[in-house]
């Protein structure tokens, strides 16, 4: 499929802005992913290319946390490795089966999320006692990995407040862990679509660039900011993908 030039320039400038939104709270798909469409990508390539550039953000995000020394990487990569494992399956099985019913689902579990992000006493940097231990956290690392390879909106929300809320962590440190999972869910996802063939390179490449420009930016500033600035970004996010997929149910292309 070929692409024009100025098509490139546009989403690359998308990319950047959609990098900036991930790093701080996720949710760079709700804008990304309509975008892809819009230009004129079928939807398995928008898919597949939009991985990408998300893996290439989320990566320069990881490691602006870790040097921040806000992610253990080094006692998570197991944890890592299983989202990894789960999104390659559900990267597979997404290429298969419809995923319509998502749409009505995941819109509960978003309000969900920022409900609890809302009314929780505890979002912010503070430390408190973990439900569950690390070995108990990887049925919950596993299923978000399998959504994020199966359909995606609201992956890195989810692993945000999954980590507040279950292993006790503040939220800062909670969003660098969760960049560390989605950049492992992101890789098993852009090797199973380039495997089958569902990767404009080209595209992909320089999407990618104006990701990881936007990425840098945006961790820095979440660094900088903590949780006075992600919880209500995330509440915006979790609130506009709810607002998204509701649409799509109801009116659907």
């Amino acid at each position: 499929m070929e692409i024009e030039l100025w098509v490139i320039a546009a989403l690359t400038l998308v990319a950047v802005f959609t990098g900036f939104l991930d790093a701080v709270a996720g949710g760079g798909g709700l804008v990304m992913m309509p975008t892809l469409l819009f230009a004129g990508l079928p939807p398995q390539l928008a898919l597949g290319t939009n991985k990408v550039q998300s893996v290439a953000g989320t990566s320069m995000a990881f490691r602006n946390y870790a040097h921040a020394g806000l992610v253990e990487w080094r006692k998570e990569k197991w944890l890592a490795l299983i989202a990894f494992t789960f999104a390659a399956v559900g990267s597979l099985l997404v290429q298969q089966i419809s995923v319509r019913v998502l749409n009505l689902v995941v819109p509960l579990l978003l309000m969900g999320v920022a409900a609890y992000v809302i009314f929780s006493p505890r979002m912010d940097d503070s430390k408190s006692h973990e439900v569950l231990s690390r070995k108990g956290y990887a049925p919950v690392a596993g299923s978000i990995g399998f959504y994020d390879g199966f359909f995606g909106p609201g992956t890195g929300s989810f692993f945000a407040a999954s980590l507040v809320g279950l292993r006790g962590e503040g939220l800062t440190s909670a969003t660098g862990h969760a960049k560390l999972f989605n950049m492992c869910t992101n890789l098993a996802a852009v090797l199973v679509f380039a495997l089958g063939g569902k990767v404009i390179w080209m595209l992909g490449i320089a999407m990618a660039c104006g990701s990881m420009t936007g990425s840098w930016l945006g961790s820095r500033f979440a660094v900088k900011h903590g949780a006075k600035v992600i919880r209500p970004l995330l509440v915006t996010i979790s609130l506009l993908l709810t607002a998204k997929l509701l649409y799509n149910w109801f009116f659907p292309a």
